[in-house]
């Protein structure tokens, strides 16, 4: 498996980078598809039941108030013409009224006007009213204003919705197709509003029923449109298990669930039920019809769900091998413009081999590529202007490091301590002479040497101990020195007399300025990263902030303290030439508390025993 695995990966290395761009970014668009399409499949189910749940409780919750809106006409229908003078007459007269009175042709005429206006076809299909008197002398089955809304109750016996009335001794009834007889489903409509009242004829009470008749055509089409998933039926109820409409007839008699089952369900939860009829799992909805007292109930189906779902899958499959074509093409492309370009720059990079580097033309597109061909004129410009000075860096270099050299030899400090060894002999002080010419033989032992322009740090600390020995020699120990430098640090390597010229600096114009001609010297360093920071700091006079900023430039050579100025110069412009412009001196000073140097070298360890 490793040597599969390294041959695999060798092959790949081998590659040109078109080839591995077009793999790439096929795989980079292939197994997010791939992971999406399997995350999805594993719950294109769940979301599908969820989904159709939530798009048919909506269709519900829309279909609903528009079933009961279509019943309201209805009844809407009945309180007008129960409102006409003709209906109070009939049906609201005193017990001993004259009947006569309903012949008035003015109030069978309005009625007969507003029956008419109903019966539009759409809501209400028909108008019955059954009434039975004990004579047929009675105009209202004979009169033509009456005769076609007026029938005899002989009509209405044998239906169904007759005997519930008889046994149930209810005032109104909704009617579903069944309840009603073929002569009413033939004329009128398979629907009814019925509602039972009493008049009186000849001081008798007689019973009557009003029926208001309409199709359920309108209700099976709100129905079916409330359905969002083929093979899902629709269907209201009744409390007798009666069936009011449906979108599927055959469907519903598969999903019919029974009044009760659909009130208990609709009582414990307003969403849908999971259900098992026939072997086959169901999800069931139902939605309360207030006014006549319906279910109006859902069932989807598992297997049309599993089916939705396969085509959604389907789908899905399509619309990525769309994908994956189209990513393909495209990263064949992409690579290819990609390759191409970065193929050119290393043609161009290549002819460094023959020479030095020779510039490309002006990129057209400033993207990645073409900052890279900006980014390799910009070098090849830089290596020529590099390798120009590259000679002249050398010749400031041994400039800079003889004139530094040169600086710190300082004749007055030879003199000074020459006439101070002097005195010395003529005061007969014979140990003290010894000391000072051994001190500043090594002085100038550790100064003139040339062997080496690197020494190390613990002997540039040294030297620098010597200078000030001899100097207190000069000042009574007024000088006090502190070196704290770590042992860890005294190995690495630093440029030979980078220490006192920046001593020197602190003695003569720091401390012996001062009225009381002494102080305090510390010196100090650590490592910061790569680097290595050494701390100078006096208890001198300070430098004033006009003149604190032309100690390293230079620019105080003509002061008069410029021959130490001209020291620091030269040594800051040495570690610069030798290391970069990260480093070098930084001097920092507050009048009348005193100075402080930071000079900072890369951290490199002495490989050699200096000499």
């Amino acid at each position: 498996m490793t040597r599969l695995l390294k041959k695999i990966r060798q092959i790949y290395g081998d590659m040109n980078l078109q080839s591995k761009f077009t793999i790439v970014l096929s795989i980079a668009v292939t197994i997010p598809v791939l992971i999406v399409g399997i995350f999805f499949y594993t719950r294109l189910y769940d979301m599908v039941v969820s989904d159709t749940i939530r798009k048919e409780q909506d269709a519900s919750s829309e279909a609903a108030p528009l079933i009961e809106a279509r019943i309201q006409k209805i009844l809407d229908a009945y309180e007008e013409i129960t409102e006409l003078g003709f209906y109070e007459t009939l049906f609201h007269q005193p017990v001993n009224s004259p009947f006569q009175m309903l012949l008035d042709p003015r109030d069978a005429e309005a009625f007969q006007k507003k029956a008419q206006e109903l019966i539009d076809g759409q809501t209400i299909t028909g108008l019955q009213i059954y009434m039975d008197f004990p004579t047929e002398s009675v105009k209202l089955f004979h009169d033509e204003l009456t005769q076609n809304y007026f029938v005899p109750m002989s009509l209405a016996q044998g239906t169904y919705w007759y005997g519930i009335f008889q046994g149930t001794g209810k005032s109104e009834l909704y009617c579903p197709e069944f309840y009603l007889g073929e002569r009413e489903k033939c004329t009128f409509g398979d629907m009814a509003y019925i509602v039972s009242t009493t008049f009186y004829y000849q001081g008798n009470a007689h019973q009557a029923y009003i029926a208001l008749y309409s199709s359920s055509d309108q209700l099976t089409q709100m129905l079916k449109r409330n359905l969002t998933l083929d093979g899902s039926v629709s269907y209201i109820i009744n409390e007798r298990n009666a069936i009011v409409a449906s979108s599927d007839k055959s469907g519903t008699g598969i999903y019919l669930l029974d009044y009760q089952t659909v009130e208990d369900s609709f009582m414990a939860s307003n969403g849908f039920i999971e259900r098992t009829i026939l072997d086959q799992k169901i999800y069931a909805g139902f939605y309360n019809i207030r006014q006549p007292g319906w279910f109006m109930v859902t069932v989807l189906p598992s297997s049309s769900l599993l089916k939705q779902s396969n085509f959604i899958m389907f789908q899905y499959i399509l619309m990525y091998l769309a994908v994956l074509v189209l990513a393909s093409v495209m990263a064949h492309f992409l690579a290819r413009s990609v390759s191409s370009r970065i193929s050119s720059v290393i043609r161009q990079m290549s002819k460094v081999r023959q020479g030095s580097p020779v510039p490309m033309e002006s990129p057209v597109y400033h993207d990645e590529i073409g900052d890279l061909v900006d980014t390799y004129n910009y070098m090849t410009r830089k290596i020529q202007q590099l390798m120009d000075e590259q000679m002249k860096a050398a010749e400031e270099l041994r400039i800079a490091e003889f004139n530094s050299l040169q600086a710190q030899i300082n004749p007055h400090f030879l003199y000074n301590t020459m006439d101070m060894i002097n005195w010395m002999a003529l005061q007969g002080q014979t140990s003290e002479i010894s000391s000072a010419v051994q001190s500043l033989s090594r002085f100038y032992k550790l100064t003139l040497s040339r062997k080496k322009s690197i020494s190390t740090i613990g002997e540039e600390e040294e030297h620098v101990s010597i200078y000030l020995k001899i100097q207190n020699m000069r000042y009574h120990d007024n000088i006090s020195f502190i070196s704290d430098i770590p042992d860890e640090l005294t190995d690495y390597q630093i440029p030979k007399l980078t220490l006192q010229p920046v001593i020197e600096n602190c003695v003569l114009h720091g401390i012996l300025e001062k009225d009381t001609k002494a102080g305090t010297i510390v010196l100090t360093g650590w490592m910061e990263q790569e680097d290595i920071v050494l701390l100078i700091s006096d208890d001198g006079v300070g430098i004033p902030p006009e003149k604190l900023s032309t100690i390293i430039s230079g620019n105080s050579a003509g002061s008069s303290s410029g021959g130490t100025n001209i020291a620091v110069y030269n040594t800051h412009q040495r570690l610069q030439i030798l290391y970069g412009r990260a480093y070098g001196l930084t001097y920092t000073s507050r009048q009348g508390q005193g100075t402080e140097v930071q000079i900072r070298i890369p951290a490199r360890r002495q490989t050699q025993e200096p000499v």
